[in-house]
């Protein structure tokens, strides 16, 4: 089991957008998630002053036990098939990757039916991080889920998750506690503003927290849920929480670290895959990367 904590890469980002998306009714699934990972993910990571960009997969057919829920907190129902997450160094690279990202609204509507933008001005918080690459492309080999918390309003609802998290992240049995502590979300100021695509929520996903967390298993955690540990803040969840869903990752692509495309950013998850399962180091070199970079550099 990794020991080593690989969180601190994730302080470059100082602004992050949060998306939850479903897939476009009649969209095959295979066609959503390549088109997604593959041709869409393209264009985002070409654009000017994106500092990080993940997409994470879910499988929205795998709903229990992934998540405790609390006696008196309601279910979150929202079928979702995955996030993505956007950061920037500082708001000016925010704002120019704004003005040049409404390229990619028009093209949201060929496989996303609901995306959902939630705005962190000041970032999202990760406790833990004990994988090695910071690039990963491919599937998750974590149990890995997304637990979504509508709070309860006022400030204690934040305190007490950070709080926890704090807590829980200390622990073995956890590779990876990322949380995502989002300004509410207003349905009369949809975002993003990308048209024909359903950016409209349920109460229960407007006063959204996102926490990310990572096992080596299943089992793995199913054992820390039983802890004391946790046990003591399931014992907490209702008096912060009003509801609560969890989803599954079966997939973890990143797209763009600390300012530059990664392999997967500029040719694509899948041919990225294939460049590192053909061993096909010379797609690394300078000559040919540089061929599909803005500034002709490499990675």
């Amino acid at each position: 089991m990794a020991t080593q904590d690989y969180s601190a890469r994730d302080k470059a980002v100082r602004h992050n957008i949060y998306a939850s998306v479903r897939r476009r009714d009649g969209v095959p699934h295979d066609l959503f998630t390549s088109y997604w990972r593959d041709v869409h993910s393209t264009l985002c990571s070409r654009l000017p002053g994106l500092g990080f960009y993940v997409q994470q997969h879910f499988d929205r057919n795998r709903t229990a036990n992934l998540w405790p829920l609390a006696d008196g907190v309601r279910p979150i129902k929202a079928v979702l098939d995955g996030s993505a997450e956007l950061g920037f160094a500082n708001l000016d690279d925010q704002a120019i990757f704004a003005k040049a990202g409404t390229i990619l609204y028009g093209d949201e509507a060929n496989f996303i039916g609901e995306a959902v933008a939630y705005a962190l001005p000041n970032g999202s918080l990760t406790y833990v991080d004990r994988e090695e690459d910071g690039t990963r492309n491919g599937p998750d080999h974590y149990h890995r889920v997304h637990v979504y918390m509508n709070r309860k309003h006022g400030p204690q609802a934040s305190a007490w998750l950070k709080e926890t998290s704090a807590e829980l992240a200390r622990f073995e049995a956890v590779q990876k506690w990322k949380l995502h502590l989002p300004e509410p979300y207003s349905n009369e100021h949809p975002a993003p503003p990308s048209p024909n695509v359903e950016h409209v929520v349920e109460e229960d996903r407007l006063n959204l927290a996102v926490a990310e967390v990572a096992f080596t298993s299943a089992r793995a955690a199913r054992e820390f849920f039983a802890t004391a540990a946790f046990q003591k803040v399931l014992g907490g969840q209702s008096e912060h929480i009003e509801a609560l869903g969890a989803y599954l990752v079966t997939g973890f692509y990143t797209f763009v670290r600390d300012g530059r495309p990664t392999m997967a950013g500029l040719r694509g998850s899948r041919p990225a895959e294939l460049i590192e399962a053909a061993g096909a180091a010379n797609q690394r070199e300078h000559a040919v990367v540089s061929m599909f970079t803005r500034d002709g550099q490499g990675l």
